[in-house]
């Protein structure tokens, strides 16, 4: 179970709750303690970096093969959002053509500009990331996914070969 789990850094605080996105069914009891001296290292910085600590390791855990699914989806919603937005004030430039769009709607075409190219920046990410995941599982000479049993169905009339 623990060999494919790595710790990296502050991630220690994290560590119990790491089997449970790996989806294993292990619980092992434990005894505590109680503390006899000296004071306690949690305070309320320490909390928001566990908290940290856990979604970055969620999010290794979930989107590390996949990078695009977490990426792409960031990019499309800021790009459909922006494109419809741009789109809006082209629309009503063209049908108001005495006003000045900047004027009037300055903030909101920025806005729109901005989640478009945020958009596209994030889909680009993806993408990247997708490119670098493929080149690392081939050059270690491994696959994405785990495969845990191959099922063969017997035909009739045919000679098992692997035999």
């Amino acid at each position: 179970m623990l060999k494919d789990v790595h710790l990296y850094a502050n991630c220690i605080a994290s560590f119990p709750p790491s089997p449970a996105f790996t989806r294993s069914r292990r619980e092992v009891p434990i005894q505590s303690t109680p503390r006899v001296s000296g004071d306690s290292h949690y305070g309320l910085s320490r909390t928001f970096r566990v908290l940290f600590d856990i979604l970055t390791i969620r999010f290794l855990l979930k989107y590390f093969t996949r990078p695009m699914h977490f990426f792409g989806s960031l990019g499309l919603a800021g790009t459909t959002v922006g494109s419809v937005i741009l789109f809006g004030c082209a629309i009503y430039k063209l049908f108001n053509e005495k006003i000045d769009i900047l004027d009037q709607h300055g903030p909101l075409l920025i806005m729109g500009c901005l989640l478009l190219l945020c958009g596209l920046m994030m889909f680009s990410t993806g993408l990247i990331g997708e490119m670098m995941m493929r080149i690392y599982f081939e050059s270690q000479g491994r696959r994405i996914y785990a495969i845990r049993d191959v099922l063969v169905q017997k035909r009739r009339g045919v000679v098992d070969e692997a035999r």
